[in-house]
Formats: structure tokens, sequence, C-alpha cells
């Protein structure tokens, strides 16, 4: 099978990629390798891809909010179903640069979903996030939750996300699967997450910067579980059958949260990471972040339901694997 990953060049895009590869498909690649953090790290993914699959990895960098540019390179490829995982991320960087988010998460994903009404795509898996719950007070947060109070433009476009999906799968019973990530770690991580942010202060003997004075909880999922469930998904697109689907859509849309179902205390991850580095932290508490929340915590029954999905790695085995991929990453000693 051929298949279309956007954000290839990402953390769960190169890692998905990496996954379809491994068990025989094709991957067409796609990203605009944007400088919101290490263009370095980006271009190592890709390599990294290359160098373990030949030709059965093609990359092309791509603005899929450039419609244009869009157009053109699907033009000249074949693929039957899309993983959209690029997007503009970060709820903090929402704040800073809000035009970034309207561009990427609105304008793209609108291109992409036109992309596959017109290609006849046999399924799109697209990332939605965990921070559309917003403000939501009751834990753990369920796919049946009202999500109408997002904290951050970010939350707001990805919330968007799922409401334009949903009008497409209506109109043109395009099969779609949104997912909603909770805060994913491990090898080929995103440095501006607090797991690559708290390791890489440890080694250098700098403040760890926590925020609410370090009283927040996570539901840290591993990425080699997020993949399993990703993929899980784009095998089994819902049906155009008139049944009600998980997050509530009779057209073949259905929304999932994908994380770990365990809301693990930051704290506790310090201290784990204080263990794997040899190092002690020096914490710098700060107030509460503009955007943020201070818990997450996945109810992941409705995927666990239909698409048997398992996760497996604790935040005791995970941590390890993170930082062992970082030291040799970054050659420390």
């Amino acid at each position: 099978m051929n298949v279309l990953v956007t954000g290839a060049a990402g953390f769960i895009g190169s890692s998905v990629a990496r996954r379809l590869m491994e068990r025989g498909d094709r991957v067409v690649g796609i990203d605009n390798l944007s400088d919101y953090y290490s263009v370095q790290l980006k271009e190592d993914r890709l390599t990294a891809l290359s160098r373990d699959f030949g030709n059965a990895f093609a990359f092309e960098k791509v603005d899929f909010a450039d419609n244009a540019a869009l157009t053109d390179f699907a033009r000249r490829h074949d693929f039957e179903r899309i993983v959209h995982l690029g997007a503009q991320a970060g709820v903090r960087y929402s704040i800073e640069n809000p035009s970034a988010y309207i561009q990427a998460n609105l304008v793209g994903h609108a291109n992409m979903l036109e992309l596959a009404r017109q290609r006849q795509s046999s399924h799109m898996v697209y990332a939605s996030s965990s921070s559309v719950y917003g403000g939501n007070k009751t834990l753990p947060f369920r796919v049946e939750d009202r999500v109408d109070h997002p904290l951050s433009l970010y939350a707001a476009t990805k919330k968007a996300d799922e409401l334009i999906s949903e009008s497409y799968a209506s109109l043109y019973k395009l099969p779609l699967t949104g997912l909603r990530f909770f805060t994913v770690y491990g090898p080929w991580g995103r440095p501006d997450m607090a797991m690559w942010i708290f390791t890489k202060a440890l080694y250098e003997g700098r403040p760890l910067p926590l925020f609410n004075g370090g009283d927040m909880r996570r539901d840290f999922t591993f990425i080699d579980d997020i993949v399993s469930g990703v993929v899980a998904c784009l095998e089994g697109p819902p049906a155009d059958d008139g049944a009600e689907k998980a997050g509530g859509s009779y057209a073949p849309h259905a929304l999932y949260n994908i994380g770990n179902s365990r809301a693990e205390e930051l704290m506790r991850v310090v201290r784990l990471l204080e263990a794997e580095t040899g190092r002690s932290a020096i914490i710098d508490a700060k107030g509460m972040q503009v955007g943020d929340v201070a818990d997450t915590f996945a109810d992941i029954s409705a995927i666990v339901r239909d698409h048997g999905y398992a996760p497996t790695t604790t935040i005791d085995i995970g941590v390890p694997r993170f930082v062992q991929w970082y030291r040799d990453y970054h050659h420390e000693a």
C-alpha cells in the first residue's frame, strides 16, 4: 500500500512512516521543515528513514497550506490512504504567533481534506489534540465530553479541524478518523516538550522550569504505543452505515483519545529523569502558563473497543528508553 504521511519529518510522523515501511508499505512523506524547532533534528529523522528503507521512502519539502504546491505534488504521486500528522504544534507558541496556526492548522487541514476528497482516499487519519478539552473539569477526558471552551488558539484550531472534517464526512462520505493525542514522548521526540526540556536542563546543570510549581499531571504516552494506535486506526476506516461512531458522528467520521490512560505526577517524571541522568534537578517553580491546564487524563475505552489499542509502555520503562536515546543522539557522557 502507498501511504501519504504529512509531517513526515516530525516526531510522530517519522515514527509512523517507519512502522508502515517496516510492515511493507511504501511511504511518500511531505513536510515544510519549519524552524519552529531544530530543522537539523527533522533532517536527521528523514536521513534515518532514507538510510533504513531506501526506495520505499520518498520525501518532498511541501507546505500543505500552499494549495498550489500541494496540488502539484499530488499530481506526481500515487497513494491510497493519508495519515495527516503535519501541523503547527504547541500550546504556548500559539499565544506568540497565532497566524502560523491559522495557516497550517486551518487552511492546511482544509487543503488536505480537499485532496482526500478529490483522490477519493479510502481513509484519512488526522491529528487532533487533547488540548481540545480545554477547561473541562471532569477526569478522565472522554470523547463524548463537550469541547466548547478551548484555552488556547492551538486548541481552537484542532477543534475546528474536527468540525471541518465532520462536514466533509457528512457531505462526501469521506472516511475520516481524528486522534486526540495526549502527551507523547520517546526517541526522536520534540525539543519543545517537557521530557526533552528537563533532560537537557539536567545534563547542562540548568534549572528545570516547572509551571504551576510542578503540581501538574500528564497522560504521558510512549511513541511506540502511539504509533500502534495510529496504524490500527488506519486499517479500520469508519463505515458509512448510519451508525453512531466514537465521538458522536453518524457519518464515516470517528474521534478517539489516544493516550496511556494514566495521569502521571510531573514531579515523579522529574525523579525518574534524575535517576537516569545521574543529575539532581534545580527546580525553577513558575506560575501556571496562560492557555495551559493542570491535568490531562485520557479515557481510551473507545479506541480499545474499536481497534484493540493496548498501550504497554509505562513511564518507568519509557523514561530510561528516552534518556538512552537522548544520550546517544547528543553523545552525552
